[in-house]
């Protein structure tokens, strides 16, 4: 059963791919807000996995962060997640980002549990 105060910590390398001018997003070698977002999401994501039913997923379906803080490649970074609200089947996540320096981004993350099978037949209608 999926309750509030799960927590999780995922940990990566900041990489040359991993940066806003090799991503298109921008013009500095610089870890990419998209990339930190990503981040943020399959924290949040895999937080939750083990508490879903058989045939259940979740999938974003809102983000509102900042990102505060420039993270060079090479430099390792972090989120933690912490599942805050839970109203039927929408989960509230507060996410924080993290590189060796200190915080470089945080806000809050939604989800949405899904029947996976459903949800795919749906998508391909």
């Amino acid at each position: 059963m999926i309750k509030t105060g799960i927590r999780n910590h995922l940990e990566s390398f900041t990489t040359k791919e991993h940066c806003a001018d090799s991503l298109g997003t921008g013009n500095v070698p610089v870890f990419a807000t998209i990339m930190m977002v990503g981040l943020m999401e399959k924290t949040c994501l895999e937080s939750v996995l083990p508490y879903l039913e058989p045939g259940q997923d979740t999938v974003g379906t809102h983000v509102n962060v900042s990102h505060a803080k420039a993270t060079p490649a090479g430099m390792k970074v972090w989120c933690d997640s912490e599942l805050v609200e839970i109203d039927r089947r929408r989960l509230v996540f507060r996410v924080s980002a993290f590189d060796e320096r200190g915080l470089i981004g945080e806000g809050t993350h939604e989800r949405f549990i899904i029947d996976k099978k459903r949800f795919v037949e749906k998508t391909y209608l």
